[in-house]
């Protein structure tokens, strides 16, 4: 009952005097949206609550070195969603904003970006370690009954072939199109010249303002306050930092997944998936 008349008096508030809230959202680490890591899942809803509290601006201070491709793509697509109703987003660049991280960037209204934040790395990779020899060596055999000839395209026990390799080229050029083309439309730059720069290299802040990927170079504050003039507050605005459901895991281990997998070394975890930049373990 209190939370309710709490929120009521808010709603007053804002009703009867200028509303200078600015929502922030932290964005930070590997981008995932699984059952235990439902990173991308925190994110929207943080944007959710920025929605149903009627902020008319927000902050998503990104600081991740990038991650799967539908997580990146679910956060990027809520983004738009926001802004397609009326909410101002900025993105503010932290350490690392790089491949998925810029991917979900680029969403925004406008970037903001530290001149040394690492960013860039646009592209994808997909990985796998192959252990037949030292399966081998050991004594380890390794038998599969599949239903199609490339269900086990990714498996551990055998070296690609080149037909195999074919098909996940294919993949991988395919999700490298949708990157491209959506950094093309909305950074107003045209494909030819996004793909001159987007062969996998890594830029400061300062290189990519001067790509046009990034709009000013600036802090969090600065952020805050390019958000709150495009949403046409005036005047010093105040911050809410949005919260975001902690996960079982994290309730469970005290930490959040970043801080799970460096730990118990299992960054390997991820790479049979497609990504965008991801710790070469």
């Amino acid at each position: 009952m209190f939370k309710k008349i709490k929120k009521a008096c808010a709603r007053f508030k804002y009703a009867l005097f200028e509303d200078k809230r600015v929502g922030i959202i932290k964005l930070e680490g590997v981008i995932l949206d699984t059952g235990a890591f439902p990173f991308a899942a925190r994110i929207i809803e943080a944007l959710e609550s920025a929605k149903k509290q009627d902020l008319k601006a927000v902050v998503i201070k990104i600081n991740s070195p990038g991650g799967t491709v539908g997580a990146s793509q679910e956060i990027y697509r809520e983004i738009k969603k926001c802004r397609e109703n009326g909410m101002k987003i900025v993105a503010s660049l932290g350490d690392v904003a790089a491949s998925g991280g810029l991917y979900v960037a680029v969403g925004a209204d406008k970037i903001m970006s530290n001149p040394g934040t690492v960013t860039g790395s646009i592209g994808v990779i997909i990985k796998t370690s192959v252990m037949k020899d030292l399966y081998k060596k050991i004594g380890i055999a390794s038998e599969s009954v599949k239903s199609g000839e490339f269900k086990d395209i990714l498996s551990n026990t055998k070296y690609l072939s080149g037909e195999e390799k074919e098909i996940l080229q294919e993949l991988i050029d395919s999700t490298y199109r949708q990157f491209i083309g959506e950094i093309s439309e909305n950074r107003g730059i045209s494909l030819d010249e996004v793909k001159k720069f987007s062969d996998g290299r890594i830029f400061s802040g300062l290189q990519a303002k001067e790509l046009g990927l990034v709009d000013e170079i600036g802090s969090q504050s600065d952020a805050v306050e390019l958000a709150a003039k495009l949403a046409g507050i005036t005047g010093k605005p105040e911050t809410v930092v949005l919260s975001q459901k902690k996960s079982l895991l994290h309730k469970i281990a005290g930490a959040d997944i970043n801080e799970v997998l460096e730990n118990a070394g299992l960054s390997s975890f991820y790479k049979s998936t497609p990504l965008w930049l991801m710790p070469d373990n």
